[in-house]
């Protein structure tokens, strides 16, 4: 698959019930973890009723994407597929009835992503990359959007230490590979989005390396997403809790964006939307709400 700069028609993508033009637009995806060991939230929003509630409401605040996850990637207890389709499907089918919101659902099994795309989910977000054999013919058949996502070996497992001699050539050869399998399964080019998965099975370095030269991501021609928010990455180089790392998420967030992503995953919607736009603005994308300031003779500065 030849390297190239995405056209300006690869940029224009019809996700779920939304629109999007990449090429002067930032989608922000929201994060609903339906677990009770989730990597920032602890649980908060594992109760059906509050997952629902605390998707809805990132939709009001400016969300794209809602992001939907039952298990997380880190080591952990094994859920089973039946109980990771419970935890799911209910939010997804609640979301789906009361907001266009595009709707993904976080899940590395292929199982979980057919049941879910039924249930409304216009994407599925696969953190292993496709490496269950089954999840790209899943893709092809459901007329989803895929994520495919850099990490090493299967999720929920114990790994080694994160060796990589050029990590930036390793995930982006890993990515370009794995968009071939979706592409000779049936899954179209135009419904795939790369992320070059941050943090995962990956050290603080590496995930530095991937943010300074995430445009070689981009060259593979497909939209990046960059999952960057409140990582570990953040914390290792700030001496931040995971509590206190907003603000160093919204700059990752912010040099991933002018390196090329066009779909970010963050925690805080209303910063993440507020900065997503900001810059939309600075690149010339967006025109101001309102023109005011200095813009009356009698106006002072």
């Amino acid at each position: 698959m030849s390297r190239t700069t995405p056209g300006p028609e690869q940029q224009v993508r019809r996700i779920g019930r939304r629109t999007f033009d990449f090429s002067r637009q930032i989608a922000v995806m929201a994060v609903i973890n339906r677990t009770p060991d989730s990597f920032y939230d602890a649980g908060v929003t594992y109760e059906l009723d509050r997952a629902v509630t605390a998707g809805l409401r990132a939709a009001e605040q400016g969300a794209d994407w809602i992001d939907i996850g039952g298990v997380p990637f880190g080591r952990g207890p094994a859920v089973s597929v039946h109980e990771e389709i419970d935890r799911v499907v209910p939010v997804v089918e609640a979301v789906a009835a009361e907001s266009d919101v595009v709707i993904s659902v976080d899940t590395y099994r292929a199982e979980v992503a057919r049941a879910a795309v039924q249930a409304g989910a216009a994407v599925v977000n696969d953190t292993s990359g496709l490496g269950d054999p089954e999840m790209a013919q899943v893709v092809a058949a459901s007329g989803a959007h895929v994520v495919i996502t850099h990490s090493v070996g299967p999720p929920r497992e114990e790994k080694p230490a994160a060796r990589f001699d050029d990590v930036v050539t390793e995930v982006r050869d890993f990515l370009e590979v794995r968009m071939r399998r979706a592409i000779d399964a049936g899954v179209p080019a135009e419904r795939i989005i790369l992320d070059p998965g941050h943090d995962l099975d990956k050290n603080t370095l590496h995930s530095l390396e991937l943010t300074r030269r995430l445009d070689e991501m981009v060259g593979l021609g497909a939209p990046v997403l960059a999952a960057v928010s409140n990582k570990d990455f953040i914390g290792e180089v700030l001496d931040r809790p995971k509590q206190e790392r907003g603000a160093g998420s919204v700059a990752a967030m912010v040099a991933c964006v002018l390196a090329g992503a066009r779909i970010v995953r963050m925690h805080d919607v209303v910063a993440a939307v507020d900065a997503a736009r900001m810059t939309e603005a600075i690149l010339g994308w967006r025109t101001p709400v309102r023109l005011e300031h200095n813009t009356h003779p009698t106006h002072n500065v």
